[in-house]
């Protein structure tokens, strides 16, 4: 199948997410993804906000279906964007942890030589066929559920941790949408779905997360499109995520919300507090019941900043312009 064949029917959109608070999924991460009558899963909608241009970056990247690469702050949202656009589009999500020992081949399939070893030494049947030792993996599975004509999001996660190689050995499979199994010679293809060329709607749609801690080949850079997710600016966006998120307290939310933007503000801190972040410690400054006045000492520092250098900073700065607007 072309790349150059748009998706002009799939359309991601956040008007009236969640339309259901929880719906039935072909269920993802099987041993074996079924030709007919899959196995199903009810899933939970989950809150999420996004701005126009992370929609139109989602929309632009199923239409030209290339992958979604998305960077940005830890916590600001990256990962939770795949489980949203599954769950608004009604399809299975194939997630991938990547690992510093994560090779290309592992997100397509692993084969178990050691399993086979031994059940072909204790005379097994089944070690006379590689296939039984096969297991697919979330971009595999994705592809051979298109080949039976069913889409996925699939969700690779983290990519700067894995060796500089592990970009560059995908390519292949993200330009071709197809692998084969060399251990059993099988081979899948998203164009081996019959009458597939009128079918783009087909490929899976792939969102990759990026922490920036490694460099990315241009290569691969090529065949993304790519959107970085921002922290907030507005105030009422911030809001709006809290409330999202059931937490009501209008006083603890807007004076959570000035003290995450001073905190932000610091060009001491190493490590600034992300959206995952300010949920957590206003979530849980609710459930404390803890007075508004309070949050000027930053209580449960510890779920906002996670070095002990930039607690004790953040108090000391606070600390110095409190003292500096007293006197």
């Amino acid at each position: 199948m072309s790349r150059h064949q748009l998706d002009t029917k799939t359309v991601f959109s956040l008007e009236n997410y969640p339309d259901q608070n929880t719906k039935k999924f072909e269920k993802a991460e099987v041993d074996k993804v079924a030709k007919k009558n899959p196995e199903t899963e009810t899933i939970k909608a989950e809150p999420y906000h996004a701005e126009e241009d992370l929609v139109e970056a989602v929309n632009l990247a199923i239409a030209l279906g290339r992958p979604l690469l998305l960077q940005g702050d830890p916590g600001c949202g990256k990962t939770r964007l795949a489980h949203v656009v599954a769950y608004a589009l009604d399809l299975p999500l194939e997630t991938f942890y990547i690992k510093s020992t994560s090779a290309a081949q592992d997100l397509l399939y692993s084969y178990d030589a050691v399993s086979r070893l031994y059940d072909a030494e204790m005379k097994q049947d089944k070690s006379k066929k590689a296939g039984n030792y096969i297991h697919y993996n979330a971009l595999g599975r994705a592809i051979i559920r298109a080949q039976y004509g069913r889409r996925s999001v699939v969700l690779l996660d983290e990519i700067d941790k894995a060796d500089l190689d592990f970009p560059n050995d995908l390519l292949w499979e993200l330009d071709r949408l197809e692998f084969q199994v060399t251990e059993s010679g099988e081979s899948y293809a998203v164009s081996n779905y019959s009458d597939n060329a009128k079918h783009p709607q087909l490929r899976p749609i792939i969102i990759v997360t990026h922490n920036e801690e490694k460099p990315l080949p241009a290569a691969f850079l090529r065949r993304c499109i790519f959107h970085y997710v921002k922290f907030p600016k507005k105030q009422q966006d911030l809001l709006d995520i809290l409330s999202l998120h059931q937490i009501n307290n209008d006083g603890l939310n807007a004076k959570a919300v000035a003290m995450i933007k001073k905190l932000r503000g610091m060009d001491i801190l190493s490590k600034k507090p992300g959206l995952s972040e300010l949920i957590d410690w206003v979530a849980y400054l609710s459930h404390r019941n803890t007075p508004v006045a309070e949050l000027e000492t930053l209580p449960y520092i510890s779920a906002l900043l996670k070095q002990r250098i930039d607690q004790e900073r953040a108090r000391k700065q606070l600390s110095e312009q409190n003292t500096r607007s007293g006197a």
